[in-house]
């Protein structure tokens, strides 16, 4: 696999831009969005980028390997693709497009419920190694037949979401028409006009879907109708009553998302789960919120040892993974960047983003003399508060 990136976009700031220019504005301003005043969106970025690491000079030094073991299985880098809803809305084929971005660099993919390319797609363009995001249905028939689903594809981990309680209150959203139930309005018709590449793309590939769930959605709804049925279909609060039955039924490894103060941890490891994924949901769901990065550092602390930990939310670049890596997690999850290398460059954008980031984590690791993953917390310089 070619780890050669496209020069005049050597940053996600340059996808960003790019990205920016070639999706209408309600497309972006979905990737973009956080929730009310998007304090805590903003948070999440600045905070991890306070960190601060020591570098080593005149030790000895024999390089730098980036290679991971996640759930018994080793990665090429210590990150992975978020689960993102709609991708498909933002660039088309989106979601096919990292899929097999993320199986060519051997890293993690993880597919969201409400996606728009299926379980069965995605597992083919992973040959069975993408990981499975689970919207937790209100109805247990539901749930078990995506459970059974995601099994029968091969997906080794499943991950179920505990951030998004409720529906947020996203204003970028609802001024565009995209909240529920969505409303399609002659101002973003125009704006599809104005980005025929993007219009074009997406007339080729149909409109997107949420193809994992196409089996359970009444035929002919509306709009409006199929925004109150997904709803009404899943209830995203979780409890240890609804995890345990989960663990009971999944096999594989079981990963909670959302996870970020110790009560919560503790539950969760008591319940029997593999992993936990320090998020908030990239800030679209609580702006009077932490950042991900100061309750990953306190998590850490006490169980650290006890659990695998991991982070997404608020990471853009190499750097940002080198200190969240410093911090206290084992791996890394990155969302919006990779939505930002596709809207820039389309077909190419995943295999861009990824070789990116990992040319800035190696300069990273070798800038400061860290020669494994694992290393990293050696090289942190721990904040006055510490």
């Amino acid at each position: 696999m070619s780890d050669a990136i496209n020069s005049k976009y050597p940053s996600i700031e340059h996808l960003r831009e790019r990205a920016r220019r070639r999706m209408p504005q309600f497309a972006f301003e979905y990737l973009e969005g956080g929730c009310n005043s998007e304090v805590n969106l903003r948070r999440n970025t600045s905070e991890i980028r306070e960190v601060q690491l020591r570098p080593w000079y005149l030790r000895d030094y024999a390089g730098s390997d980036q290679t991971t073991e996640l759930f018994g299985k080793t990665y090429d880098a210590p990150f992975g693709i978020s689960p993102i809803g709609l991708q498909g809305l933002m660039w088309p084929r989106a979601t096919e497009i990292l899929a097999r971005a993320a199986h060519a660099h051997n890293v993690p993919f993880i597919l969201s419920t409400v996606g728009t390319a299926s379980i069965e797609t995605v597992a083919e363009l992973t040959e069975g190694n993408a990981w499975f995001q689970l919207y937790h249905p209100a109805e247990e028939e539901l749930r078990d037949k995506l459970l059974d689903r995601a099994a029968d594809a091969g997906m080794p981990v499943l991950v179920i979401l505990a951030d998004t309680p409720t529906f947020a209150y996203r204003p970028r959203e609802i001024k565009n028409g995209l909240s529920i139930p969505p409303q399609m309005s002659i101002r973003n018709v125009i704006q599809m006009m104005m980005h025929p590449t993007w219009s074009f793309s997406q007339l080729a590939a149909g409109a997107p879907e949420f193809k994992t769930m196409t089996p359970y959605i009444p035929k002919g709804l509306s709009m409006k109708h199929l925004g109150l049925f997904m709803n009404q279909t899943f209830s995203g609060r979780l409890n240890p009553d609804k995890i345990a039955a989960i663990r009971d039924r999944w096999k594989g490894k079981l990963v909670v998302k959302g996870i970020v103060n110790p009560e919560d941890a503790e539950k969760a490891i008591r319940l029997g789960v593999d992993g936990m994924i320090v998020s908030n949901h990239g800030g679209r769901q609580l702006d009077a919120g932490q950042s991900t990065i100061k309750p990953l550092t306190e998590l850490a602390k006490e169980f650290g040892e006890k659990t695998t930990l991991m982070i997404d939310s608020g990471l853009r670049a190499g750097p940002d993974i080198a200190s969240a890596l410093a911090s206290g997690a084992q791996f890394t999850f990155l969302g919006r960047s990779f939505m930002y290398g596709v809207g820039a460059l389309g077909e190419s954008g995943g295999d861009h983003t990824i070789a990116m980031l990992k040319k800035q984590l190696q300069q990273v690791m070798e800038q400061v003399g860290c020669e494994r993953i694992a290393d990293f917390p050696k090289h942190l310089i721990p904040s006055r508060s510490d």
